[in-house]
């Protein structure tokens, strides 16, 4: 994230707690989730989302967490920013050590990645959000929505608005995926031959780095699957180049999601070569290859799964 988003991501969490502080209780004679969640609250903030969530006094927690990740600043700018706002009381729920450790020095990163996972750019009402499947955040990845709740986090008040955005109050600490690409394919564990493979072509550390990264990983049966002999013959290492190749092939620039792939209908690999994108009776197709499973997150990408390798023609 660049230094103005987040200066601006920022700006806009202190504004909440204002509002939070003046917001009033959520109505607890909502018969579900949903209807709770519809409740807006009625009052309306004067102040940016940072200033809003420091003066409410139940979200210290997240105050001290945007200072030490320097996130103040950038939520008290322009926005607007839709903040998914935990409670002191939902901080609490973290394992014993967690809040300690994340607020290390050393651990800002990881901080920065989960604050900025509790925010979407944009002004996202209550009946936008319920509308939602995912909501994508500033930190790349996207949060699940369903019956009132974001990822494991139940949604408790609505519509707290300030000049910069608006703010959701939830019960949860929402956590970003923290595995890398590399790492969720290895705990998969139906994706050995590609590991060997990224290993012989000397891709581990570029797959391991910051990204991000969008791969169409073939499973152990999609290699087995190639003529008799071809993995082998890859994984020698005077083919190195030949399977370096075909690998990148496999990868694009960027965190692209299905729907966003299929929109674009192509994509160019980091090989340099293309492939295509497409959909037909409900199948999303990479090429010849089908897509078995899409949209998994990793922190420096995400991960489709298809049934086949790709060659590239060059």
């Amino acid at each position: 994230m660049n230094t103005k988003a987040l200066t601006v991501l920022t700006g806009t969490i202190l504004s909440a707690s204002v509002a939070f502080a003046n917001a009033g209780p959520c109505n607890s004679n909502s018969s579900s989730r949903t209807d709770a969640m519809m409740t807006k609250a009625s009052y309306t903030a004067k102040k940016d989302i940072v200033d809003t969530a420091v003066n409410a006094g139940n979200f210290t927690i997240l105050a001290k967490a945007l200072t030490e990740a320097q996130l103040v600043g950038a939520l008290k700018g322009d926005g607007p920013f839709t903040v998914f706002a935990p409670t002191d009381e939902a901080f609490k729920k973290l394992p014993k050590g967690t809040l300690e450790t994340l607020l290390k020095p050393e651990n800002r990163d990881m901080l920065v990645g989960i604050l900025t996972y509790h925010v979407v750019p944009g002004e996202f009402d209550a009946g936008k959000v319920l509308s939602s499947k995912t909501l994508t955040t500033l930190n790349g990845q996207r949060a699940d929505i369903a019956d009132g709740d974001i990822d494991n986090a139940t949604i408790v008040k609505t519509d707290i608005e300030c000049t910069n955005g608006i703010i959701h109050v939830i019960d949860e600490v929402i956590l970003p995926e923290s595995d890398s690409i590399l790492e969720v394919a290895t705990s998969a564990g139906s994706f050995n031959t590609l590991a060997a493979a990224l290993e012989a072509a000397d891709l581990i550390d570029a797959l391991s780095g910051e990204g991000p990264f969008t791969v169409f990983a073939p499973t152990d049966e999609a290699f087995a699957a190639l003529p008799e002999g071809t993995v082998e013959n890859l994984l020698k290492p005077e083919n190195k180049d030949k399977l370096r190749s075909i690998l990148l092939y496999h990868v694009v620039e960027g965190r692209v999601f299905a729907d966003q792939a299929i929109k674009a209908g192509e994509a160019e690999t980091l090989q340099g070569g293309d492939v295509k994108i497409t959909k037909s009776w409900g199948n999303v197709k990479i090429n010849d290859a089908k897509v078995v499973n899409p949209d998994i997150e990793a922190s420096n990408g995400v991960i489709h799964v298809i049934d086949r390798v790709i060659l590239p023609s060059n």
